[in-house]
């Protein structure tokens, strides 16, 4: 069992489907910001999540804004965050693949109920890539994320 953080600055069908659709595949699901009842906006949702998963509290986490891109840039943020906005499948299983991403992130004004529904099959079938190009740019991220996260930087 997978353990998501899921976090929005508002509460809408996508967001339901979406943590019901978590819920019915067997994962445990921890809501923040309006998702749990919480009066917060994109920023600190985006901090919230991503802590979580930073932490180690949660397995990977879920974002939505309105267009993804505010709580995408706040997750960066994170050390140990790679956070993609991901508007279809293809991109959900190359961010997957060669990225490593942790943080899932979609559009509220973009994403379809059958587009995320693609989104989250793709998310969730395709493993992070072990060929040594993938892990040659997961270093070097952890690389440049360490330059600029660290404490003499």
């Amino acid at each position: 069992m997978v353990r998501i953080a899921v976090g929005s600055d508002e509460r809408t069908e996508l967001t339901d489907f979406v943590v019901d659709e978590l819920r019915r595949r067997g994962h445990d699901v921890e809501l923040f910001g309006p998702l749990a009842g919480e009066d917060v906006e994109w920023a600190e949702v985006g901090k919230r999540v991503a802590e979580a998963v930073a932490r180690g509290h949660c397995d990977e986490g879920i974002l939505f804004c309105w267009t993804g891109t505010g709580v995408c840039i706040v997750a960066n943020k994170v050390p140990g965050i790679r956070a993609a906005l991901c508007v279809d499948a293809e991109t959900a299983r190359g961010a997957r693949r060669w990225n490593h991403a942790n943080v899932l992130v979609m559009s509220l004004r973009l994403t379809s109920i059958p587009v995320a529904q693609e989104i989250l099959e793709a998310w969730f079938s395709t493993p992070y890539g072990t060929d040594e190009f993938d892990l040659r740019n997961i270093r070097k991220v952890e690389e440049i994320e360490r330059k600029y996260f660290s404490p003499e930087a």
